[in-house]
This record gives structure tokens, C-alpha cells and sequence, in this order.
């Protein structure tokens, strides 16, 4: 499919147990426009609450027109995807894991730049130190709240305790999980740390089409991706 300034290509990923990922490839026009071999994977939000690559659509073109490769995927259960989605998000990782080195042996990249919304935040999480290639986490509505942590709770120390470069975006009034609760968690983690707030922004506007070109245009998300490109 080619669109204004970059195209789109399906293909499927099948991960270590078996499941077939349903996955889409976001290119600049031209290949002299992309940035350098930087590619970025967008991880979307909760399968059983009808999260789908879908949901990223936006930010991924955006980031395509801006010179980056992005890809994007149903995980297992959700959209196309073969498999069953799990309540906790472990099963997952590995849908994460078959994805990024998909695109380490098809992109000619030995460098990822992984990006997680809302569930999808600390499912990518989880993924960051299990994949060599990747050199820097994005979250957007990361869940470290109480009652999100029921869930997603066993996920916390995989990304705190990675020494690779993160960036929190957070609107000021995610239901999930208060300012407060993002800052005392990120107290402990390690490694570089950058935290941006929207402010006003609730936890599902941040996953709406209105929000995609702020995630784009984000200082916080250009300062990662032009640090981890070395520009």
C-alpha cells in the first residue's frame, strides 16, 4: 500500500510456541529519506480489552514520514493473529521478542527502538533486556497503578531494572496510574530516565487519533530517537 509519504507492507511472524503474528511495515517513500537503519516497534494496548496494531496506526505513519522504519503487530489473539491472549501479558513477550528479531534478520538493523502503549507499555517492558538490539524504551500510559497492577504487577522490575535509556509520557489524568505513583516508581529505576506529561490528557485520549501526532511531534520521543540514532 503506498500512501502520501510512505508505504505500507504485511507480512506474518511466527514466534518460538507456534502463534502468527500479523504484522505491518512502515516505510519512508524513498529509501534516501530514512534516517539510518534505527527501526521502531510499536507495541499496542490490552488484546482482551480489543487493543490491536490499529491503534498505533497513526503514530507509526507519522514516524515513517519523519525518515524511520516503524513496525507494528497484532500479538497473539488480537486482529489476524493466530494464539490465545493471556490475562497477564507474559505469554506476549515472546510475540515482542519473534518481532524484533524479525526485524533484525529482514531490516538489515541491528538497532530497535521499542515503544509500548498503555498494556502494550509493560509487555515491551518486559522484552527490553531479553533483545540485544534494542537500545531504548518508549512508554505511553504505562499501568503502574494499584488495580492495573493486579495484572501487570510482575512486569515492574523488568523495566526498572534495565540500564537501557527510557522515556515515560504519561497525561496528567491517566486513570490508571497518578503522577505521583509514576514518579515514586521511576525513583528507583535504572540507567537514563525521562519522564514527559501531558497535561490534561486522560489514559484512553492518549491512546486516540488525536493524540498520535503529539506522540510524534513529542520532544521527549525525537530527543530518544535522535539520541539512540546518534544524530
Amino acid at each position: 500500500m503506498v500512501m502520501s509519504n510512505y508505504t505500507v507492507e504485511s507480512t506474518k511472524v511466527e514466534t518460538s510456541d507456534g502463534a502468527k503474528l500479523h504484522s505491518r511495515l512502515f516505510k519512508p517513500m524513498e529509501e534516501g529519506e530514512i534516517t539510518d537503519n534505527l527501526v521502531v516497534v510499536l507495541v499496542h494496548p490490552f488484546s482482551i480489552l480489543g487493543g490491536c496494531q490499529a491503534f498505533l496506526k497513526g503514530i507509526a505513519a507519522g514516524l515513517a514520514g519523519k525518515g524511520y522504519k516503524t513496525v507494528t503487530f497484532d500479538m497473539r489473539g488480537a486482529g489476524k493473529s493466530t494464539g490465545r491472549p493471556s490475562l497477564t501479558g507474559f505469554a506476549e513477550i515472546k510475540d515482542v521478542i519473534a518481532v524484533c528479531k524479525w526485524v533484525c534478520e529482514n531490516l538489515s538493523s541491528d538497532r530497535i527502538l521499542l515503544v509500548g502503549s498503555s498494556a502494550g507499555a509493560p509487555i515491551a517492558g518486559s522484552a527490553v533486556d531479553e533483545i540485544k538490539e534494542v537500545v531504548g524504551y518508549v512508554s505511553i500510559g504505562y499501568p503502574f497503578g494499584m488495580f492495573a497492577s493486579i495484572l501487570f504487577g510482575r512486569h515492574h522490575k523488568g523495566i526498572l531494572k534495565s540500564p537501557k535509556p527510557k522515556l515515560f509520557v504519561m497525561g496528567t489524568r491517566d486513570g490508571f496510574t497518578s503522577v505521583k505513583q509514576l514518579q515514586n516508581k521511576l525513583s528507583s529505576a535504572a540507567g537514563r530516565v525521562e519522564t514527559h506529561l501531558i497535561e490534561g490528557a486522560s489514559h484512553f485520549q492518549m491512546e486516540g487519533a488525536e493524540f498520535d501526532n503529539q506522540m510524534v511531534l513529542n520532544d521527549g520521543l525525537q530527543s530518544q530517537l535522535m539520541s539512540e540514532s546518534g544524530l
